[in-house]
C-alpha cells in the first residue's frame, strides 16, 4: 500500500515533539517510526504517550496480551513486530506469543481468560459474548481492571489504525506469521 504519510525526522517536527524525540532517544536509543508518525501532529504524540503510560491496574504481561491479540485481529504488522519484542522483554516465549496472538494463553488460566475476552470484544467490535465477560470475571478480573482492559484495547486500536493508514515502516524484528 502506498501511504500519504512519511516518517518525519526530528528536524521536521515541532519544537515540542523534538523534545519528546530527544527523550525517546535517551530512553529507547531510537524513536520508533510509530511515534515519529504521531509527531506529524502537534499534540498527538504527547497525547498518545500519556495514554500509553497512564497508571493501570493491569500488569505489563496483561497489557502485552491485549496488545498482541488486538494487533493480530487488526492485522497490524507494525504492532505485532513491536509487541512481539516487548512481549519477550516481559518474559513470554516465542511459542507463548504465537498462542496469545491466536486469542488464547493455555499456559496461564487468568491470561487465557484475558486473551479470549480481548479477541472476542475486538472481533465483535465492542460487544463481547456474555460467556467471555463471565469467564473474565471468574478468572479474577475486577470491574476496575476491565475498564483498564478496554482502555488498552482502545490504545492499541488507535495505533493499529494509524499504522494501517500510514503503512508505517517496521523498525522492530518482523513478527513470525501465524500458520494457517
Amino acid at each position: 500500500m502506498t501511504s500519504i504519510f512519511h516518517v518525519p525526522s526530528r528536524e521536521e517536527v515541532s519544537a515540542n515533539n523534538q523534545t519528546i524525540f530527544d527523550s525517546l532517544n535517551k530512553q529507547l536509543g531510537f524513536v520508533p517510526n510509530l511515534y515519529a508518525t504521531f509527531a506529524l501532529n502537534e499534540t498527538a504524540l504527547a497525547d498518545y504517550l500519556q495514554l500509553q503510560n497512564r497508571k493501570s491496574t493491569l500488569k505489563a504481561k496483561e497489557r502485552e496480551v491485549i496488545n498482541l491479540v488486538v494487533s493480530e485481529v487488526n492485522k497490524c504488522d507494525y504492532c505485532l513486530a513491536a509487541h512481539t519484542t516487548i512481549g519477550k522483554m516481559n518474559g513470554f516465549s516465542e511459542e507463548q506469543i504465537l498462542e496469545i496472538r491466536q486469542g488464547k494463553a493455555t499456559f496461564d488460566s487468568k491470561l487465557d481468560a484475558l486473551a479470549r475476552f480481548t479477541r472476542n470484544i475486538t472481533v465483535n467490535r465492542s460487544i463481547p459474548d456474555a460467556a467471555a465477560s463471565q469467564t473474565l470475571v471468574e478468572a479474577g478480573y475486577t470491574t476496575a481492571q476491565i475498564v483498564d482492559i478496554i482502555i488498552v484495547i482502545g490504545d492499541k486500536m488507535i495505533s493499529n489504525f494509524l499504522n494501517g493508514v500510514a503503512a508505517t515502516p517496521i523498525d522492530f524484528p518482523v513478527a513470525e506469521p501465524l500458520s494457517a
